[in-house]
């Protein structure tokens, strides 16, 4: 008789079950998977941080703003979804659909991407 991967119960069904129910499955793979999530969480957590700034900062579709401003409203510069070159050789980095542009001393232009 085979028991739970999580709570050792009996398992009752199919020969290749591994858990007794949906929860002792959950539970297993949550314990598993648990330092790869918390990273994830803090990660995405950040991204969701710097979209919510750029959207705040730059609510139609063009502006410029400083480091500063962007740094004062919690803005982590090493956050960012992709990166954009152009062909003047420009690299705009952006949180989804919202960007920067690093320009003289501490000013960058932030623009909103269309989809």
């Amino acid at each position: 008789m085979k028991t739970c991967l999580e709570c050792d119960e009996k398992i009752i069904g199919r020969e290749d079950k591994k858990f007794c129910s949906d929860g002792c499955r959950n539970s297993y793979n949550n314990k598993i998977n648990k330092d790869q999530n918390n990273l994830m969480r803090a990660i995405n957590s950040k991204l969701r941080k710097n979209y919510r700034v750029l959207s705040e900062l730059n609510p139609k579709s063009k502006r410029k703003t400083t480091r500063g401003r962007l740094l004062n409203k919690g803005f982590e510069f090493g956050f960012f979804t992709n990166l954009m070159q152009t062909k003047a050789g420009n690299t705009y980095y952006f949180v989804y659909n919202q960007g920067y542009l690093q320009l003289e001393n501490d000013t960058f232009m932030l623009v909103k991407k269309n989809q």
